[in-house]
């Protein structure tokens, strides 16, 4: 097998699959898959597609390495020139030393052992998510912002030191080094934004967003992703000045195309057959409920309490401005988008067609409690009334309030066979504000 030998760390997870399967049609390199997992798990698509056939050829293969293992990365390292490093923790994982032992000492013994192997390309994925705290606003943001004193979380945090151990590197033995900072990705084969998503819709959670739903954002396609990837490698592994000036730098990637929060989060749960966010909630109401959770997290999260969805991080980066500037990735990487917003999410949709709303069960509590349907809920309630009067507000006999509650539910169910549907919606408004309660609860 010919062409260049590339090395993927964290091959296995989101972003670093699409970039796997674009190295592998280019037909360049052979692909080297670095992850966790002692084997590769292949699911029917892959099996049967290009990551498949090229690991049959040889052109890609597997091997097992734990970045915390020096010993491990040296030998998943070995003849290597170009090293994509893309392997990090789960972001929504709040362990500081899960995210320092993986982002900082890891990302150290990737350069190390990239200086020590003499690999020529050093490309490490970072996030935007390294110079926002959550507070100050970002409109059309450039690489001159600094990292902020206060981060807006330990993931962030360790990005960040991650990124300026990578860029000091650079130059190192002849090591050429890069960093992209990808804003909110998204895409077939996300596991984290749209499930949550889809399963909030599920829940009767959609029609809530956080803030007055005008922040602005930058969401970047997974195969814009893996396209800056590879403009940064072909970039830096071309000879003379341009390699030079793009060597040592930070890079923004996005979509170029900066939209509402919650515009483009309706567009999602529209897609998928669900409500679109469309009830406010102020920020400032629902974060010291968050901080309280968050301290809860802190105290029982080592005795198996999940990480929950409402911590003051994620309200601040569901109701803060936050979008950037990709004219330095234009100008000294070639970057420029090769998949429209609208393309990539009418794309991300269709991948995702067994979370749409027809497909799933129906929720019949939840439906109930949360005025989803509106009737159900209301008859629940007529019961409930009619028990109440007959049985405990009253002091007649259980025959007599037994034969008063039957005489009222022959009479509710000759009615409810023969009055017109919408009888059922008189105060529609009601349906609005329930659920509300709930979720401020939550």
């Amino acid at each position: 097998m010919s062409g260049k030998c590339c090395v993927v760390t964290g091959g296995r997870g989101f972003a670093a699959r699409h970039l796997v399967d674009m190295l592998i049609r280019s037909d360049k390199f052979l692909v080297r898959i670095a992850d966790l997992p002692p084997a590769i798990d292949l699911s029917p698509e892959e099996e049967n597609g290009d990551l498949g056939r090229a690991l049959e050829s040889g052109r890609a293969s597997y091997v097992s390495m734990d970045l915390r293992n020096k010993p491990q990365v040296l030998q998943a390292l070995k003849g290597a020139e170009v090293v994509f490093h893309m392997a990090a923790p789960h972001s929504g994982i709040n362990n500081y030393q899960l995210h320092y032992s993986v982002n900082v000492e890891g990302t150290k013994n990737v350069i190390d052992a990239c200086v020590e192997l003499k690999v020529k390309i050093l490309i490490f994925t970072s996030s935007a998510s390294v110079v926002f705290d959550g507070i100050h606003p970002i409109f059309n943001g450039d690489e001159s912002l600094p990292y902020p004193p206060k981060p807006l979380d330990s993931y962030s945090a360790t990005k960040a030191e991650a990124e300026a151990a990578i860029l000091k590197a650079n130059g190192t033995n002849g090591l050429l080094t890069c960093s992209l900072r990808p804003s909110s990705i998204f895409g077939p084969g996300d596991k984290l934004f749209i499930p949550a998503l889809a399963e909030s819709a599920r829940a009767g959670k959609s029609k809530f967003l956080i803030g007055d739903g005008n922040n602005v954002y930058d969401f970047t396609y997974v195969e814009n992703v893996a396209h800056a990837h590879i403009c940064a490698e072909q970039t830096l592994s071309s000879s003379g000045e341009a390699a030079e000036k793009a060597a040592g730098q930070a890079y923004f990637i996005t979509n170029m195309e900066p939209i509402k929060f919650w515009e483009f989060t309706g567009n999602v749960c529209a897609g998928l057959g669900y409500e679109r966010p469309r009830i406010k909630v102020p920020a400032i109401a629902v974060l010291p409920v968050a901080h309280a959770i968050q301290w809860a997290y802190n105290l029982l999260g080592t005795y198996g309490m999940k990480l929950p969805v409402l911590i003051p991080s994620r309200i601040r980066l569901l109701s803060g401005n936050r979008s950037f500037s990709c004219a330095k990735a234009h100008e000294l990487l070639g970057y420029t988008p090769i998949v429209s917003l609208e393309d990539g999410l009418k794309r991300t949709i269709e991948s995702f067609s067994h979370l749409n709303a027809e497909n799933q069960p129906k929720r019949e509590v939840a439906d109930t409690l949360l005025w989803k349907d509106t009737k159900k809920t209301l008859i629940v309630l007529l019961v409930l009334i009619g028990i109440y009067y007959s049985f405990i507000s009253s002091n007649t006999t259980i025959i007599t309030a037994t034969s008063k509650l039957l005489l009222m539910a022959a009479i509710f169910l000759f009615v409810h066979g023969r009055l017109p549907e919408k009888m059922y919606v008189p105060y529609p408004f009601l349906s609005d504000f329930s659920p509300m309660l709930i979720f401020v609860r939550l």
